[in-house]
């Protein structure tokens, strides 16, 4: 087997409570790396189109990279996959701190679940041995509860991921969550876990990553180590909290949902940003050996969960920027609901922003919400947050997204339930970052800033963007494209996209070809992420989507284009864009569906004829 991989994967049947293992081929590694490369290729070929999502025929897979859990730096990812429940497509999620690397010490590259069990389970691992276990005292317990419980009984040694009574519920905006408060957040995938009956993966193991050169992964380690610059620093003396007043003054962070500008509608930004969260961190973290360590525990109070985590850009914008809550204690008491009910805050956050402007607009009233519902009230975001976990009162209409609100609700919402496909948008405004005009709609998990885009997340020294224009739309789409596959690189090895964006970009094929044996260079880099790129993409199509036709708020592209602030009078030309990118991508203009050639060389042309 090659060289930065266990060599196994696990397939579990909830079923019938049969776990079955496989080798894993290596032409499927070559092809598509890891992570959620390797997840779309393997679901595409074993789950049948138009699945319920939330039906027993809808595979659920845990996944690592072949740079997880290695010298490589900030590696400590995994990714959760499946249909998404909340967008109908391609549903992917990414996550940090212990777990990823502890699944590949116990023996596996990834675990595939199928069916659903009659009764809640969890899956126990230990150096290779698998075995479903009973988890009906687990069922109803939080996150938290879930965590210590199956420490006291497997050993503290035991890493988690598990879901809270939120996916129990089958919340659409429920996660996965691990280490107690680090979140695989987006697609709904807790409510797959939750349909599944299943409520966690518990593992545990000391078995080495095998790699071809391991005293040249550790060299190149301390040669990149003090290379770290840009926004990495940032990140490691603040977390993502060093960004957010810059952001809400930049028009890149959404105001008012999306309505609002910073300068105008929140200037008091600061109070939720940097310095101003740094002096409630009672220490900082780091995910598995990495050497930001962007996370941070809060200052302890009472009523606070036990473990109460630094909230993190997205959070205290959709929280914050977008509710115009300055309210920092809000936010953290926020924030601990979500990680301890397992939810993912950026669709949260969006779903209180949504329900106070419908109750502004008396769309919704005291009635139907049980309380008043007003902009800059923190209290009121809390109480929201815990009815939406609970799908108590009004919880129940938002616990499942803004776009099936809208639907819901009627009386012209949706024109301010902000979301692609379903899926709410995070907290980075395509007016101001207008890459994300084409991300969020043209990724294989519609409404992700994550996955990289021309002029935004394109890794140190990689291809930069030098036109003086931002707006300057035309002849976009090959860097659009370059800057998207490399991202899927990063997610598919394992790698941290902080990690990507606070290093000189070189490091990535380095580390790949010391710890596989493989020679890799960017332009190898680049021909795998577009593989996986069209997989995902040819997932969604065999589901007969077109994004091109997905639903998409028309006001975060600026229609109407605010009157106010930096981003004023900005109306995106996402068309052209789109159109640039679709033709780099070698994809049909109308129907998106990638070209025989095009399938062909990247090796998938027996695909065509589906």
């Amino acid at each position: 087997m090659a060289n930065g991989y266990m060599g196994r994967l696990l397939f579990v049947d909830l079923t019938k409570g049969e776990c079955r293992e496989e080798a894993l081929d290596e032409e499927l590694c070559r092809d598509f790396m890891g992570g959620y490369g390797i997840g779309a290729r393997i679901l595409y070929e074993r789950m049948k189109p138009k699945v319920d999502p939330l039906g027993p025929g809808n595979m659920l897979g845990f996944l690592t990279g072949p740079l997880t859990g290695t010298p490589t730096l900030c590696s400590g990812r995994y990714v959760v996959i499946a249909k998404s429940p909340l967008t109908g497509t391609w549903g992917d999620a990414n996550s940090g701190g212990d777990f990823g690397p502890n699944l590949k010490f116990a023996g596996f590259d990834g675990v595939f679940f199928s069916g659903a069990a009659s009764r809640p389970v969890y899956l126990y691992i230990e150096n290779g041995r698998a075995e479903l276990k009973d988890a009906a005292q687990l069922w109803g317990k939080d996150c938290l509860d879930t965590e210590d419980t199956l420490k006291d009984i497997h050993g503290k040694d035991t890493n988690i991921a598990c879901i809270g009574p939120a996916g129990e519920n089958l919340s659409l905006l429920a996660c996965v969550i691990n280490d107690q408060g680090r979140a695989a957040g987006r697609s709904g995938l807790g409510a797959v876990m939750g349909s599944k009956k299943l409520k966690a993966l518990a593992v545990k193991g000391n078995r080495p990553v095998p790699m071809a050169d391991e005293a040249k992964a550790k060299e190149i380690r301390r040669q990149w180590l003090p290379q770290l610059q840009g926004d990495g620093i940032t990140f490691r003396d603040y977390g993502t909290c060093g960004i957010t007043e810059a952001s809400a003054m930049s028009g890149d962070s959404p105001v008012k949902n999306w309505a609002g500008s910073g300068p105008d509608d929140f200037p008091t930004a600061g109070r939720i940003s940097e310095d101003s969260v740094i002096n409630e961190q009672e220490k900082k973290y780091g995910c598995w050996q990495c050497p930001i360590g962007c996370g941070g525990h809060m200052k302890a109070r009472p009523g606070w969960a036990r473990v109460c985590h630094k909230p993190e850009y997205e959070t205290l914008c959709m929280t914050g920027t977008l509710c115009l809550n300055d309210d920092l204690e809000s936010i953290i008491r926020f924030n601990d609901v979500c990680n301890v009910y397992g939810l993912d805050t950026i669709s949260v956050g969006s779903a209180i922003g949504f329900a106070i402007e419908a109750y502004e607009k008396g769309i919704l009233t005291k009635q139907d919400t049980g309380m008043e519902l007003r902009w800059r009230d923190g209290e009121a975001v809390v109480a929201l947050a815990k009815k939406i976990a609970k799908r108590e009162g009004i919880g129940e209409l938002l616990a499942d997204g803004v776009m099936r609100a809208a639907a819901r609700l009627g009386k012209g919402t949706e024109q301010f339930a902000v979301h692609a496909q379903g899926q709410e948008l995070p907290a980075h405004d395509p007016r101001y970052v207008p890459a994300l005009g084409v991300s969020y709609r043209m990724d294989g998990t519609p409404g992700r800033h994550t996955q990289g885009g021309r002029g935004w997340i394109m890794g140190v020294n990689f291809m930069a963007d030098d036109r003086a224009d931002k707006y300057d739309y035309t002849n976009t789409g090959e860097l659009q494209k370059k800057a998207m596959n490399m991202m899927h690189v990063v997610n598919a090895a394992g790698i941290c996209l902080f990690g990507y964006i606070g290093y000189p970009v070189q490091f990535i094929p380095e580390f790949l070809t010391a710890i596989t044996g493989w020679e890799y260079d960017l332009d190898t880099c680049g021909k795998v992420g577009e593989r996986i790129a069209n997989m995902r993409h040819l997932f969604n199509l065999r589901e007969g989507l077109n994004p091109l036709k997905y639903a998409f708020n028309q006001r975060a592209l600026g229609r109407p284009p605010l009157e106010k602030g930096p981003v004023a009078n900005v109306t995106l030309d996402d068309e052209t864009m789109i159109r640039d990118y679709l033709k780099a991508m070698d994809w049909d203009t109308a129907t998106t569906r990638p070209s025989g050639s095009k399938l062909k060389e990247l090796g998938l042309d027996r695909l065509a004829g589906d």
